[in-house]
């Protein structure tokens, strides 16, 4: 019987390492795909078995590296599951902008997730597949980092394209947008500010951030059959920080109003 496979890209750090256990469950191959070929190849090791974990070297702001992942994923089995997870955000404000972070932005967080579904189309075709695009709150509301929260604005506009225009193949995309997540870059932040996450968590309603599992149940979901239905949405995985700030409703309910 043919392999059913999923490709995570950014698959080397903690949220896509994450999101590839997840997938495990219900994927037989997972091909993990990162720039960084020794950290893909030791997550891959971490996860478990080589012929179900399979560290994939592809820079995916490159066609023709994006192309080899895809003759990969097709050598494989049947493609079911794309993630388009790799990204990273530099400038903190628009003042700090340059045109090289905003050009290098757009093609790591943007373009990137446009190269690699046109090289998995067909397959994804064939298989009435699913792609999740890893996007962010940050493409939903501004809270710095401009260049990066354009290109994820334009990733949610990207996932209801493909949505609407490859939907009578049936395939469904949709985006999951996560806040702001226990990864080991806020671990390094920790150590400089042990307050950082309790500094952070008082803008979430759930007094928390969110960990990289909860991320990857979210993709799961939106990839598996329990979502046949839902294509086209964007869902935020953030403890409710796009629904509203508590520490803001406590300022303005005791604040005069006239």
């Amino acid at each position: 019987m043919t392999q059913s496979v999923a490709i995570v890209t950014g698959a080397a750090g903690d949220i896509g390492a994450a999101i590839a256990a997840r997938l495990a469950d219900d994927h037989d191959v997972i091909l993990l795909a990162d720039i960084d070929a020794e950290a893909a190849a030791a997550t891959a090791g971490k996860l478990g078995d080589a012929g179900r974990f399979t560290a994939v070297q592809c820079d995916v702001t490159n066609e023709a590296s994006v192309a080899a992942l895809a003759e990969r994923a097709a050598g494989t089995g049947s493609l079911r599951t794309l993630v388009n997870n790799a990204g990273a955000a530099r400038a903190v404000s628009l003042h700090d902008t340059t045109p090289e972070i905003w050009r290098a932005d757009n093609a790591l967080n943007l373009e990137a997730a446009f190269l690699t579904f046109r090289a998995v189309e067909d397959q994804l075709k064939a298989s009435k597949g699913s792609v999740v695009n890893i996007a962010s709150v940050n493409g939903m509301n501004v809270f710095g980092h401009p260049a990066y929260s354009a290109a994820k604005a334009g990733l949610l506009h990207f996932t209801r394209l493909v949505a609407v225009e490859y939907g009578k193949f049936g395939i469904r995309s949709n985006a999951v947008a996560p806040g702001t997540v226990k990864t080991q870059a806020w671990e390094v932040r920790a150590a400089a500010n042990p307050n950082v996450f309790e500094d952070a968590r008082r803008w979430y309603p759930l007094q928390r951030v969110v960990d990289p599992k909860d991320v990857a149940n979210a993709v799961s979901f939106l990839a598996g059959p329990m979502a046949a239905a839902i294509t086209g949405v964007c869902l935020p995985v953030d403890c409710g920080l796009t629904a509203g700030q508590a520490e803001l409703a406590r300022t303005f309910s005791q604040s005069e109003h006239y």
